[in-house]
């Protein structure tokens, strides 16, 4: 059976093996050790299978605005799940649990970069992030309203904490 809590200091060796296998080059694992050293992570999610580590999530910081007003917003990503353990529903599982985590934190929105048809099911669309000028807007950059009450912005912006810009091509 699987079990979420917070990541501890114990598993951060395990949470960048976690990332460097299930991704095609370790630039992922060393994002979630930067990120985590800049003091940019809000949550990171560990997947346990009894005491193993098997998956993880990362929620960071994000600086956002729509129409001139501050909103809080969060960036999921990386999110990694050991290869032998995809396709068991561990990344839905570590998905639905950071969102409800957003979602109580006040979070208005998440933002994150990824393949449609996966994050569509959760709610994530390129529409919604349209309005958000950003680094990384296009097709993959898709965004997630937590806050019914929020209006899409006419214009905005949405800036990934700065240990992203480290591992641009």
């Amino acid at each position: 059976m699987i079990a979420l809590r917070a990541e501890r200091p114990d598993d951060q060796r395990a949470v960048f093996a976690i990332h460097a296998a299930a991704f095609e080059t370790d630039l992922e694992a060393r994002l979630t050790d930067k990120l985590r050293s800049d003091g940019e992570v809000l949550l990171s999610l560990v997947a346990l299978d009894g005491d193993e580590p098997v998956g993880n999530l990362i929620l960071s910081l994000m600086v956002a605005e729509g129409d001139g007003m501050s909103l809080r917003a969060a960036a999921i990503g990386p999110i990694g799940v050991r290869p032998d353990r995809q396709g068991e529903g561990i990344g839905a599982m570590l998905m639905r649990a950071g969102i409800a985590w957003a979602r109580g934190e006040g979070i208005v929105a998440i933002f994150l970069l990824g393949n449609p048809d996966y994050y569509g099911r959760f709610g994530f669309s390129a529409e919604t992030a349209t309005p958000f000028a950003s680094t990384y807007a296009g097709p993959y950059f898709q965004a997630l309203l937590l806050d019914d009450t929020f209006v899409l912005p006419k214009s905005g912006r949405a800036d990934y904490a700065p240990a992203f810009a480290a591992f641009e091509d």
